[in-house]
């Protein structure tokens, strides 16, 4: 079951430490201060003047609440590809539809661990995607976005990195020449 509307269950896919499948397990229960290695990704939306989408998390989220961020994440459903799972979210979370979305950080995985003490414990392809849409932020899952060049977003995790997730800096240190 994929989560689209309030009360639904999202699953994700559980694996081992080389990426193999074990099962799945539900979101809810998965992350916690002992989170399980599952498959996520994140991505990085540009619209056409060459700018990222970075959003900050709604103070709601159970993990990093209120902290800016890539322009969103998620997680695979049991069975479903990492595109289709990006366009989900994109829909989901933002109310756009992506195109060119492709792989740049195909191997990304990290563990962080937020203030609260939960977990992310992450297999988590990075991905970019192009979008032309107006955005609609879902208030659920994004509080606020906001459009940057590529600079602009490095310097600003350069010059605060408290104020962004973990994973978006770790992100930047790995990415290709520009972002």
């Amino acid at each position: 079951m994929i989560a689209t509307r309030e009360g639904q269950a999202e699953y994700v896919v559980l694996v081992d430490d080389d990426g193999t499948p074990l099962g799945a397990a539900d979101k809810a229960t998965v992350h916690g201060v002992d989170t399980p290695l599952h498959l996520a990704f994140s991505c990085h939306v540009y619209d056409q003047d060459g700018r990222v989408l970075v959003t900050r998390r709604a103070l709601s989220k159970r993990t990093w609440p209120g902290v800016w961020t890539n322009t969103f994440c998620g997680h695979p459903a049991p069975g479903e590809s990492q595109t289709d799972a990006v366009a989900r979210r994109a829909l989901f979370e933002l109310g756009i539809t992506v195109s060119s979305v492709s792989p740049v950080l195909p191997d990304f995985r990290y563990r962080a661990v937020d203030a609260s003490g939960v977990v992310e414990n992450e297999i988590c392809p990075v991905f970019a995607a192009v979008t032309s849409d107006a955005i609609t932020l879902n208030p659920a899952e994004v509080a606020e976005s906001a459009w940057l060049s590529p600079a602009d977003l490095r310097n600003a995790v350069l010059a605060a990195p408290f104020a962004f997730s973990p994973w978006l800096a770790w992100q930047l240190e790995e990415w290709p020449d520009s972002i």
